[in-house]
């Protein structure tokens, strides 16, 4: 057995306070391919922490039989602060309650930091310049010096993971279809990924903004293979994914063990794992642009009621959804509808029936991008 379960440590911002983040280490460190999986970054998504509890299960079964071949690690908990965030019974999770910044967001970007150590050191041998990049990268990373426990937990995760053949960042949505994001840099080859979890919804784009921990593990390899052009050649070396577990209610023992055949399954066709992991599923969707999702936003507050079901092919024009005034003067006037610009899966929606207004509520996953939007790729 070469399985490891470590309690790391975090640096405490706070005086009597100790937070640690435990990770399942398998195989031997430094074995390729090297996966790294976790969940739970945002604190308050849950059906990821369950994927992992299975997936640490089959893994361990792996194990005892020889059978890992690469390095793997599993974070199930990836957020201690954010699970320490409790406020009148309820978990607030997806952000800093001290700091006002979401937990995916604000990873390094150590480009330009490793580009000018880069300079002297690549060549022309392909596996080569992949080892002096990761390095690079651990270096850059180490050189950091961060100034609270947020960007420490960044940090630390980020450390664990930028130097993966694959990373895999496990989270949910509201009520949701299972889908996934990752760069256009990566697809077709992540089709297999997408195939086996059975996404009904794949969004892609280059850099969707605010540096969020999926994109600071596989965005360095473009951008340099950008900044230095032809003169290197630099592949991309890291296959990364935010892999969207449904919605925050779909916390469900057969689910999670689904999911984690399925991230298992991929891990074996990869070469982490042996054994025969059968044929990949057919694909269930077309990859879209993430610049193509329209975000309806509420323009005034009030009660929603939906028109139509998320997994539901909508089209330019539909009424998604009506905003019910209750307090208004006369019933017939108290509705606002809420109708959509594109053709697509309505594969997101609000899990709170009551709406603010300036608040994105349902999401379409169009194929064409829409330019005049008037919000961020990511949703804060």
């Amino acid at each position: 057995m070469a399985k490891t379960v470590v309690a790391l440590p975090l640096p405490s911002q706070h005086l009597g306070t100790t937070r640690t983040i435990t990770f399942h280490r398998y195989g031997k460190p430094g074995a390729r391919p090297k996966a790294y999986i976790q969940a739970g970054l945002h604190a308050d998504e849950i059906p990821g922490m369950l994927t992992a509890h299975y997936l640490i299960a089959r893994l361990d079964d792996a194990d005892r039989q020889g059978a890992i071949r690469g390095e793997i690690i599993v974070i199930p908990t990836a957020n201690p602060i954010g699970l320490d965030q409790y406020l009148g019974g309820r978990l607030f999770g997806r952000s800093s309650l001290e700091q006002g910044q979401n937990f995916n967001r604000g990873f390094a970007d150590l480009v330009e930091t490793v580009a000018s150590r880069l300079e002297a050191r690549l060549g022309s041998d392909l596996a080569a310049n992949v080892a002096l990049i990761r390095t690079a990268l651990l270096d850059g990373l180490a050189g950091l010096h961060p100034s609270n426990d947020l960007q420490e937990l960044r940090r630390t995760l980020l450390g664990m993971a930028i130097d993966s053949d694959f990373v895999f960042d496990l989270h949910c949505d509201f009520e949701s279809l299972m889908h996934m994001y990752t760069s256009d840099k990566l697809w077709p080859e992540a089709m297999d990924l997408a195939a086996q979890l059975g996404c009904r919804v794949v969004m892609l784009a280059g850099d969707s903004g605010g540096n969020p921990f999926d994109e600071a593990c596989s965005m360095p390899w473009w951008k340099l293979r950008a900044h230095f052009g032809d003169r290197f050649p630099i592949r991309n070396a890291c296959l990364s994914a935010t892999i969207e577990l449904r919605g925050k209610s779909d916390v469900d023992d057969g689910l999670a063990a689904s999911d984690a055949d399925n991230l298992f399954r991929f891990l074996q066709r990869r070469g982490l794992i042996t054994g025969h992991p059968g044929p990949v599923p057919p694909l269930r969707c077309a990859a879209t642009p993430l610049a193509g999702v329209d975000r309806l936003i509420a323009p005034v507050p009030g009660i929603l009621a939906y028109r139509r079901e998320v997994g539901d092919l909508v089209h330019a024009g539909d009424v998604i959804a009506e905003i019910v005034d209750p307090t208004a003067e006369d019933p017939r006037t108290a509705r606002t509808t809420l109708s959509t610009r594109t053709t697509g899966i309505l594969w997101s929606r609000n899990q709170t029936k009551m709406a603010v207004a300036g608040e994105s509520v349902p999401a379409i996953a169009g194929a064409k991008p829409l330019d005049d939007r008037k919000w961020s790729l990511l949703v804060d």
